[in-house]
């Protein structure tokens, strides 16, 4: 039916898919430039760290209370275990992953290269899920302390008494409504909430150290308090070691930061494959950011600590996931309070919008390159809408709640950042740098047992986590199983030899042998090409050229597809091609054919003994299998014209 006469749903459908990137339909791939290609110019990196720091600084919102609950009144010192680790082994990491990868792909990506075939695959996906319940929990987690500073505001506690949820709710549709409209360049508007927030969180740190050094009884009481509580410094240091895990959401940032760096200006002579200066500037970027987290992070807990009593951390206290905000009010006033409120609420908003942007990032490019996931996945606004849901479906399931988020929060961020180590380690062991590789596998042991701990401790994490992972994992299977017949191969190149065969037989009727090679030798040949006469009743003086398809990786689904020729035994032309998929190279390779001749092509086959399904089963995994049903169907979906289809023949 024609579309005019239903504009609403064709606009609609167009608007959702604006800007979809589809690799497959055999488009032709970009040519490679003959000069190495200057990277985009970029901003300074202090900008770009404004970006990453809407995520990683906003923490300050709710990680002083979520010490406190944690560690009590030895927050302070296992904020400084945090510090040390942060330093020491999540900086270290990440400073070698901006090495390794560049174009903010991130750690995935490294162990991607390391890891191939399904066992590669499923890894991936297993690791996007905790990705994404760390971008998830980071959105849903910012925007429930957005509210709880809102609600705990003096002047708005009466009118938004226990609307927490539809507030949170709220902020979230809010966020979902600025990616479907259009998230533009954002790093200004990054570099304004992150000045103001940290420029109001000195103002509030400088008060409480005051107030701390002025009522000299505070340091007293608390050190009084901490050794009866702990006995010696030794018995506080091991406590605190093992409370460490729980504070692990200070160690939010590392990931985000390498995946903006394509935004960092590199030097005027960066390429794409070597761009130093932008590795440089991101190196600047992530230790800039870390020195200034530490800082804040031991001063923020040292103060909120001595400062607030115990009670007004637990749920329902005026300090529960907002401690820097309940110190504002107190000792500043209510007027100061209200804009570190107001500040506090944009950051961990837009710190939302970091997240959702890492999402956007992630998702697209892995899962519809490995075919798992449906063609709209590729665009923006289909994909802002299922995150905003599931957002909203956290969001109910938690109840708004802080901190039953945050180990969610804190699985997710310490899985990604031990598979940092562990590919920065194995990294390190193929470039033969032995101290490098020991110190990444020390900082790897340590992740792990921070990683473990965490999940003991609060195994609601990992339970989310294996919730996006079984999803993920279900939703790419289904969606692999339904693309089975689609037409993949992004791109056909043929060698000289192969272009020749194509055009010797050109003038005749094209006629294509589907081989599976055995031992190659002559009689294979005479045999399989009497056989296809017989079977098909085609005349002696009509002429063949063999196919012969070498599975490399079945997992991967889309990829470009090399032809080369060769003439074996002295008679026999036989063109070779490697892919992922036997049918949908020999689909791709008669329909290249086809658009560069003009003719027609026939292609033989054999049929292939055994159980269909099973058959059916190898080619979904292995690429093999069923080859000329399934070839067949592969041409007819690619190309629905009948008349202009490639003929498929089998005996």
């Amino acid at each position: 039916m024609a579309t005019t006469e239903h504009p609403p749903p064709s606009r609609l459908r167009a608007w959702m898919l604006e800007g979809l990137s589809d690799m497959g339909k055999g488009r032709q791939a970009a040519p490679r430039p003959a000069e190495p290609e200057p990277v985009h110019k970029g901003q300074r990196w202090w900008r770009v760290m404004c970006l990453t720091g809407v995520d990683y600084f906003s923490t300050l919102g709710y990680q002083p209370g979520i010490a406190a609950l944690a560690a009590g009144l030895l927050s302070p010192v296992a904020t400084i275990v945090l510090v040390v680790v942060t330093l020491a082994g999540a900086l270290p990491v990440y400073r070698r992953v901006a090495e390794e990868s560049p174009h903010g792909e991130g750690s995935i990506a490294m162990l991607e290269r390391l890891l191939t075939f399904w066992k590669g695959k499923l890894f991936v996906l297993t690791l996007l899920g905790f990705a994404a319940t760390d971008f998830l929990i980071t959105i849903t987690l910012s925007a429930a302390d957005a509210s709880t500073h809102l609600v705990e505001n003096p002047h708005l506690a009466d009118a938004l008494h226990d609307r927490q949820v539809l507030i949170t709710l709220v902020l979230i549709a809010l966020l979902g409504a600025v990616f479907l409209k259009g998230f533009l360049e954002a790093i200004g508007v990054a570099v304004a909430l992150v000045g103001l927030y940290l420029a109001l969180n000195v103002v509030v740190v400088v008060t409480g150290l005051w107030h701390v050094v002025t009522e000299g009884h505070v340091i007293s009481d608390w050190s009084t308090a901490l050794t009866a509580e702990h006995g010696n410094v030794f018995a506080m240091v091991g406590v605190a070691l093992l409370v460490f895990p729980k504070l692990a959401l200070g160690l939010s940032g590392f990931e985000t930061g390498v995946a903006v760096m394509p935004h960092v200006e590199g030097d005027p002579d960066d390429t794409e494959e070597n761009p130093k200066g932008r590795i440089r500037g991101t190196k600047k970027l992530l230790t800039t950011a870390a020195l200034i987290m530490s800082v804040f992070l031991i001063a923020t807990s040292f103060i909120t600590t001595l400062l607030i009593p115990e009670k007004e951390f637990e749920s329902g206290g005026e300090a529960n996931g907002r401690a820097l905000a309940y110190l504002a009010h107190k000792y500043l006033g209510n007027a100061f309070g209200t804009v570190y409120d107001a500040s506090t609420i944009a950051i961990l908003w837009f710190a939302g919008a970091s997240a959702m942007a890492g999402l956007l990032n992630l998702m697209p490019r892995y899962l519809p390159r490995y075919g798992m996931a449906p063609h709209w996945a590729r665009a923006v606004r289909p994909m802002v809408i299922v995150f905003t849901l599931v957002g909203f479906l956290v969001t109910w399931i938690f109840d708004a709640d802080v901190d039953a988020q945050g180990g969610a929060y804190a699985t997710g961020v310490l899985v990604l950042i031990s598979s940092a180590a562990i590919a920065v380690t194995i990294a390190a062991r193929k470039a033969g740098q032995r101290n490098w590789t020991i110190a990444f596998a020390v900082i790897s042991a340590v992740f792990l047992y921070v990683t473990v701990a965490n999940v003991i401790e609060r195994p609601d994490g990992v339970k989310i986590g294996a919730c996006f992972i079984a999803g993920i994992i279900l939703v790419s299977l289904l969606s692999r199983l339904a693309r089975a017949f689609e037409l993949r191969v992004t791109s056909v190149t043929m060698d000289g030899m192969a272009q020749r065969f194509v055009r010797d037989i050109a003038s005749r009727r094209i006629r294509f042998i589907a081989n599976e090679p055995d031992n190659r030798d002559i009689t294979e040949y005479r045999e399989k090409i009497e056989q296809i006469r017989a079977d098909n009743d085609v005349p002696a003086q009509e002429d063949f050229v063999f196919v012969e398809v070498t599975v490399l990786d079945p997992s991967e689904f889309e990829a470009g597809l090399t032809v080369r020729g060769e003439v074996l035994h002295g008679r026999y032309r036989v063109l070779t091609l490697e892919s992922s998929s036997v049918p949908n190279a020999l689909a791709a390779l008669v329909l290249h054919v086809r658009d560069t001749t003009g003719c027609i092509p026939h292609i033989y086959f054999e049929w292939t003994e055994g159980n269909p399904f099973t058959n059916f089963l190898r080619f979904f995994l292995f690429g093999q299998g069923e080859v000329a049903p399934v070839t067949r169907e592969v041409l007819r979906e690619a190309e629905p014209d009948r008349a202009r289809r490639p003929r498929v023949h089998v005996g």
